[in-house]
């Protein structure tokens, strides 16, 4: 079983999975004539601007939607995690510097990857009985596709990575990170996790999405401000550290203290997919946050989606990794030999942690604590990702089943999450994108961007 899981997880995220989503992200890049770049002025000003206008977008009357604020919010909670401390971290171990490059191409395309999908969730999206919204890459596989298969395809991989990378994984991450910085017991951890998970998820998305819309602006806030501090001690470094990720981007082999170093495609396959980790744009999971959202027009959620990717990649792992290079930590020379010779190289949480130790009093308590913070946003936003998955699948019943399986499995997920768990829950991870890349791929067409000529669009026709 082992072997199998193993496999699946490496064909999965093999290199020509990483070829198609690079490949649709740079379709829609080429079809929006570079919109991300060429329109920046205008996505943030339609998204964080807009949160000054008469209009806050950071609030909404209705009673079965929310913000388009915290429909972000909700989305980037899912999002910032692990993938931005632990998968940079390993990038680098595994990649070398390189891979930061690779894993910023990753995202400047996965900018309008996750636009189009938040379009099309937008456009494909329905009210049921109770006026609630219905949306997610699994609507418009339905009514888009008219597939049927390809939906609860989705929905399932959707399940089953939502227990384990959303629920167990994060989990265990957090109870390791604060029983090794601060002594507290996992069970302590995953009780209080537990209980809280619980007050969040039986909630619905109205109180998911008021928790993310203040936890998340707090713990980015804290870790980007620590991170800003290191840099701002290492500043000297931060050139260097900039010029070594351009360099050993595109060196066949990078020489690395007298050992073989990293190979070009080391740094290509380990930054495409860490990046697709930390930013999901591809795999069509955020897209049950994104649809709830307050808003007519599927090309504002869009501008969302392209907001999303750019903090958490372009931001946050840029951050982190400049952090790690800049603060002495980092031993390239070391992770070669030790990976040569079969044995495990240090692990990215202590990398990371180690860097931020290296100038900060507490470091790694410091990253422990944000950790933590991201696990527990993580863990609440795929919450409501499972339960929609859930719904789709089961109604009413299928959520309750699932909500109540989410919550008891928080604890033991804090104890104990085997490394069978983390191969997996990724492997499902990944094998969400296939017949999501597959909906974009023959729904792009449908996909519209935004003109100074003719505004915001509506949807072209309502679907029923």
């Amino acid at each position: 079983m082992e072997e199998l899981i193993h496999g699946l997880q490496k064909l999965v995220w093999g290199p020509g999975m990483l070829f198609f989503f690079l490949g649709t992200g740079i379709r829609f890049t080429l079809r929006s004539d570079f919109f991300q770049m060429r329109k920046i002025h205008v996505w943030l000003r339609m998204t964080i601007g807009s949160l000054r206008s008469p209009k806050d977008r950071r609030k909404t009357e209705k009673d079965h939607s929310i913000s388009q604020f915290q429909s972000f919010c909700t989305a980037l909670a899912a999002t910032l995690g692990t993938g931005n401390i632990t998968g940079v971290a390993t990038a680098l171990i595994f990649g070398g510097p390189g891979a930061i490059f690779w894993m910023w191409v990753s995202a400047f395309f996965g900018m309008m990857t996750n636009y189009a999908e938040n379009y099309l969730g937008i456009r494909y999206r329905y009210k049921d009985q109770e006026g609630r919204w219905v949306g997610g890459a699994m609507v418009y596989m339905e009514r888009g596709l008219d597939s049927r298969f390809l939906a609860v395809f989705f929905a399932v991989c959707c399940l089953v990575a939502s227990l384990g990378m959303g629920n167990m994984v994060q989990g265990n991450s957090m109870a390791k990170g604060l029983e090794t910085a601060f002594g507290i017991p996992s069970f302590m951890t995953g009780t209080i996790c537990m209980i809280l998970v619980a007050i969040v998820s039986v909630g619905g998305v109205k109180r998911v999405a008021s928790l993310t819309e203040k936890l998340v602006p707090f713990m980015s806030g804290i870790y980007f401000l620590g991170a800003l501090i290191v840099l701002a001690v290492n500043w000297q470094a931060v050139p260097g550290a900039v010029k070594m990720i351009f360099t050993q981007a595109f060196q066949l082999k990078a020489g690395a203290g007298g050992v073989a170093g990293y190979t070009l495609g080391q740094a290509v396959r380990m930054g495409i997919a860490r990046g697709i980790f930390s930013n999901e744009a591809g795999l069509g999971s955020s897209v049950m946050a994104h649809a709830q959202a307050d808003v007519k027009s599927p090309e504002i959620q869009g501008m969302w989606g392209i907001l999303e990717v750019f903090i958490d990649t372009l931001v946050g792992c840029t951050m982190t990794a400049l952090v790690i290079l800049t603060s002495g930590v980092y031993q390239p020379e070391l992770y070669l030999k030790q990976i040569s010779r079969g044995i495990e190289p240090i692990d990215g949480t202590t990398l990371t942690g180690q860097a931020f130790a290296a100038v900060i009093p507490w470091g790694e308590q410091f990253l422990a604590a944000a950790a933590a913070l991201f696990a527990f946003a993580t863990i609440a936003g795929w919450s409501y990702f499972g339960e929609q998955t859930a719904a789709y699948l089961g109604k009413e019943k299928g959520a309750f089943a699932y909500r109540l399986t989410y919550i008891l499995l928080t604890l033991p997920g804090c104890i104990l999450a085997p490394s069978l768990i983390w191969e997996l829950s990724d492997a499902f991870n990944g094998m969400m994108a296939l017949p999501n890349l597959a909906a974009l791929f023959f729904l792009g067409k449908e996909v519209k961007f935004y003109s100074e000529d003719r505004q915001i669009l509506k949807p072209d026709r309502e679907i029923h």
